[in-house]
C-alpha cells in the first residue's frame, strides 16, 4: 500500500514574523488530525526555514528521537548535555531526548537556513540523553537510530538514476529536492511522481525503486510496523 502526501497538504506553523516558517507532515501542536498522528515510529517530519538571526529558544524534549538534515545554510545546535554544534548540509544530527533534555536551534549565519527535522518514538521510554552528528554522510550508508529500531537512508540521484527502496513493514520517502517516480504506483490519477516536499508512506514495501526525473535528494526511513512505546 502506498499513500502519497503532497507538499501543499502540509500544515503551516512557526512564526513568519519572527523569521520561522514550518510545514508539518503530521499533526503537530494545535494542528490536530486524528487520522494523521504518525506513520510507524515517525511522529514528525517538519520542513523548517529560519531567517538569519531567527530560531527556537531553549525548549524541552523527552522520549523522542530527533533527527535533523540541513538542506541549505548552517544550523546552530546547543543542548543541556553540553553539546554545541554547527550542522551543515550533508550532516545527519541525532538528539535522543530520553528522560529529558533542553536545546536551542538557531540560524546564527547571514544566509537563510532550511532543514528537515524528523521525530521518532523510541521503543522504550527513559534512559539517558544521547547526541551524535555524522559529517557528510555518504550515499547508500544507512544511519541507524537504534532506540526507534529505525534506519535512515539518504539518496542523491542524477536524472535517470534508479535506486532500490528498502523492503520493510513501514517505509517513508521524503523528497528534499528534485522529482522522482516511485515504482509503478498509481495515485492522483497518474503514476506516483513525487516532487520536493512530497512524501510517500509505504506499507509492506517490497521490490520498489525510485527513478529520478531530475537531480534529486531523498530521505528514506525504514521502520518496523509499530514501536512498542509512543
Amino acid at each position: 500500500m502506498i499513500e502519497v502526501r503532497r507538499a501543499h497538504e502540509r500544515y503551516p506553523g512557526g512564526d513568519p514574523q519572527a523569521g520561522v516558517e514550518t510545514r508539518h507532515a503530521f499533526s503537530f501542536g494545535h494542528h490536530y488530525d486524528p487520522d494523521n498522528i504518525r506513520f510507524g515510529a515517525l511522529i514528525a517530519c517538519n520542513e523548517e526555514r529560519l531567517a538569519p538571526g531567527a530560531g527556537f529558544d531553549e525548549h524541552p524534549h523527552s522520549h523522542t528521537e530527533i533527527v535533523t538534515w540541513v538542506v541549505e545554510g548552517e544550523l546552530t545546535h546547543r543542548d543541556t548535555t553540553g553539546h554545541e554544534t554547527l550542522v551543515r548540509p550533508g550532516d545527519v544530527q541525532r538528539l535522543s531526548s530520553a528522560r529529558g533534555v533542553r536545546h536551542v536551534e538557531r540560524n546564527d549565519g547571514t544566509e537563510p537556513l532550511r532543514f528537515v527535522q524528523m521525530w521518532l518514538a523510541p521503543g522504550e521510554p527513559g534512559g539517558e540523553p544521547d547526541y551524535d552528528v555524522v559529517r557528510g554522510i555518504a550515499d547508500n550508508t544507512p544511519y541507524a537510530v537504534p532506540r526507534a529500531d529505525a534506519m535512515l537512508h539518504v539518496r542523491r540521484l542524477a536524472a535517470g538514476d534508479r535506486t532500490a527502496v528498502p523492503d520493510g513493514a513501514r517505509v517513508y520517502v521524503h523528497v528534499v529536492r528534485g522529482a522522482v517516480r516511485l515504482g509503478d504506483a498509481v495515485t492522483d490519477g497518474g503514476q506516483a511522481l513525487l516532487e520536493a516536499g512530497d512524501a510517500a508512506r509505504v506499507t509492506d514495501a517490497e521490490g520498489l525503486e525510485l527513478t529520478a526525473e531530475s537531480t534529486a535528494e531523498c530521505l528514506i526511513w525504514e521502520m518496523p510496523a509499530e514501536p512498542t512505546y509512543g
